[in-house]
């Protein structure tokens, strides 16, 4: 572990402060005394994102090299249980050892804003990770140190490196880390139903875009903010936001934002604005063209002719601009 634990998420000028496997970053902990560093993750993450690494199996005290440890699945489909062996020794039992790991590590993983884990790991796993049942390969495992983590952290945004390659998936993990970091500096603040309030309409496009479902169901759950236990409250409302945002915006969605948003400018854009707008957002909708095309245009026509609510919600700039790259 590194003295970066320590780092708060708070200031606005800081960085991000996130968990990471360390052979991400290119520490060489690997069973095979190698690494898996990820350029993208070092060179663009990095410029806004304060890494904590940690290595699981390094930290139960597993050498480099190692053998190495695999998810072994028992018993039926219906109870299946799972644990950790070496490959080659089946007596080299890690299952608890990653567990209680995971247990030890909440006294700085709780003031993290999100966590990147080593995909196909025995240990760090998110999902889908190789369970062998008499000896032959299940996808049905996960990772016994991320699924502890995720457990006890379940607002959290989590996601595997791999799976960062895919655009969706990299935007909403980035968005969720931004969203979370907010709620983080919001609780720092001091809870008052104004602020719960503004947080809540500041992020009224982003819930939209994920789902119409939510939408509704957190604008009727806001709608009724106690006068007493507003931190029980706040707790539920954050846990149904990150809930929503966990699964990825639909394309769908986006346009049907993208054209409200457009009704707010709709008095002040001639005829060929109006146009332009139109065809960027069609092009969007019926090609999968690039939501930044559309989102600039209506931050340009926004700055030209602004909107006190528009200029306060985070869906035109959900996220620092450099990571849309």
């Amino acid at each position: 572990m590194s003295d970066e634990k320590t780092s708060s998420c708070f200031a606005e000028e800081e960085k991000i402060a996130i968990g990471i496997s360390a052979c991400l970053l290119g520490d060489e902990v690997r069973f095979d005394g190698g690494h898996k560093r990820q350029k993208y993750i070092e060179n663009t993450l990095g410029q806004f994102f304060q890494f904590s690494r940690f290595c699981p199996e390094v930290a139960i005290g597993l050498g480099i090299p190692r053998e190495p440890i695999r998810i072994v699945m028992e018993g039926d489909q219906e109870s299946p249980l799972f644990r950790v062996v070496g490959t080659k020794s089946a007596e080299l039992d890690v299952s608890d050892a990653l567990i209680d790991c995971g247990q030890a590590q909440q006294h700085w993983v709780k003031d993290l804003c999100g966590y990147i884990f080593k995909k196909d790991s025995p240990s760090c796993g998110m999902e889908r990770v190789k369970a062998y049942k008499n000896g032959q390969p299940t996808r049905q495992g996960i990772g016994f140190f991320a699924s502890t983590l995720m457990h006890n952290n379940p607002l959290l945004p989590c996601e595997e490196e791999g799976r960062l390659n895919d655009e969706r998936l990299r935007e909403n993990f980035i968005e969720r880390v931004y969203v979370y970091h907010r709620w983080r500096k919001l609780k720092a603040s001091g809870l008052s139903p104004s602020k719960l309030i503004d947080f809540h309409s500041r992020h009224k496009f982003i819930i939209m875009s994920h789902s119409q479902k939510h939408y509704r169901e957190l604008g009727r759950y806001m709608a009724d903010i106690p006068k007493n236990d507003l931190e029980t409250f706040a707790d539920k409302y954050i846990l149904k936001l990150m809930l929503a945002l966990k699964k990825p915006a639909s394309r769908k969605n986006h346009v049907n934002v993208l054209q409200h948003l457009q009704g707010y400018l709709r008095p002040n854009l001639d005829a060929e604005d109006k146009q332009e707008m139109l065809q960027a957002i069609d092009y969007c909708r019926t090609k999968y063209g690039p939501l930044t095309v559309p989102r600039t245009l209506l931050r340009h026509h926004f700055r030209k002719h602004p909107d006190t609510y528009i200029e306060k919600s985070y869906y035109l700039k959900p996220y620092p601009d450099e990571l849309n790259l």
